[in-house]
């Protein structure tokens, strides 16, 4: 009976190896639980303070995670500094994110107390996805369980940033394939464009909107305008939701439906196409919105994580140890 015992055992360990590649391959909920049981506290407490300092810090830290996810996966490559000496060149400096992603001080913060408390086991691709989460619920949406144990990659990709991640100047059917080709189906990209229901974009990315397309709102573009001018000014920011440009709410799908998108790439979720009635759902009900929202983060996170003896835990998420 022992050798039988002993067999079966053996037989579903290799079994879990074919499945999942190893037997630690799996994110868990509970995975700081004993090696770092603050973790989670140390996290939110950090983004509560950061948000509170300025409100759009929240917006920053998940659109963080999303770049960090859509690159090779959640892998906190997004975080590595170019390093002139050993010549390496990585994402920060690809087109979609040089002088715009911004939040990385707080992570540094958050990942320098993680460090003092428990050395060497919250990786930083953990962090972002947890204050991504956090950034979310403080805004007043809706919360989530983070899976946890990814590990930190080795590596970036310049050219796969400034491919792989969706632009503001992109119509329907181009945005439906940056999503698909992440597994996203078009209902989970409706939602997950909802983030736009917080922060601010750069003039210099929906100047062309305000003063030459013609579906939208006439008295929305003139207001916009007085802050974006036809030439110059191009960091100039303004609100993604003009009706709540803080809170995390279902105002964007509102605006949508009132031509009132403020980035090409926004309204075109509601332009007369596929998407225009997914649009209008989450724009009567926040709740399905909510819902489906933190059903697609939930899918992002888990985008090509590095789990078991894959990649490292950074002790600075800006460079490899």
């Amino acid at each position: 009976m022992a050798f039988r015992s002993h067999y079966f055992n053996l037989c579903c360990f290799f079994a879990m190896i074919i499945l999942f590649g190893s037997c630690s391959a799996q994110l868990s909920s509970y995975y700081y639980a004993k090696t770092c049981p603050k973790a989670l506290y140390i996290i939110k407490t950090a983004v509560l303070g950061a948000v509170a300092k300025e409100s759009r810090m929240g917006a920053s830290l998940l659109r963080l995670h999303f770049h960090d996810c859509f690159v090779n996966g959640c892998d906190a490559s997004v975080l590595l500094d170019d390093d002139d000496a050993s010549n390496f060149t990585g994402e920060k400096s690809a087109a979609p994110n040089a002088n715009s992603l911004r939040g990385f001080e707080v992570i540094d913060s958050i990942k320098s107390k993680l460090e003092a408390a428990c050395p060497g086991v919250v990786s930083c691709a953990d962090i972002l996805a947890v204050a991504a989460r956090d950034s979310v619920s403080t805004l007043g949406g809706p919360t989530w369980t983070v899976e946890l144990g990814r590990r930190d990659s080795t590596t970036a990709s310049f050219s796969n940033a400034n491919t792989d991640l969706a632009s503001p100047l992109m119509n329907l059917d181009e945005l439906i394939s940056v999503f698909s080709k992440k597994g996203f189906t078009e209902k989970e990209m409706v939602a997950l464009s909802g983030s736009h229901t917080t922060g601010k974009a750069r003039c210099l990315l929906f100047r062309n909107r305000i003063y030459n397309e013609t579906n939208i709102d006439s008295e929305f573009a003139k207001s916009i305008q007085s802050n974006c001018p036809s030439s110059g000014g191009g960091d100039n920011l303004s609100p993604l939701d003009d009706g709540s440009p803080v809170i995390f709410d279902n105002s964007y799908f509102k605006n949508l439906v009132n031509n009132k998108g403020l980035l090409h790439s926004d309204q075109a979720l509601f332009n007369g196409g596929s998407m225009d009635s997914q649009v209008a759902t989450y724009s009567e009900n926040p709740i399905t919105f909510y819902v489906d929202f933190a059903n697609a983060m939930v899918k992002m996170g888990n985008l090509s994580v590095l789990t078991g003896t894959d990649g490292e835990i950074r002790t600075n998420c800006r460079k490899v140890n």
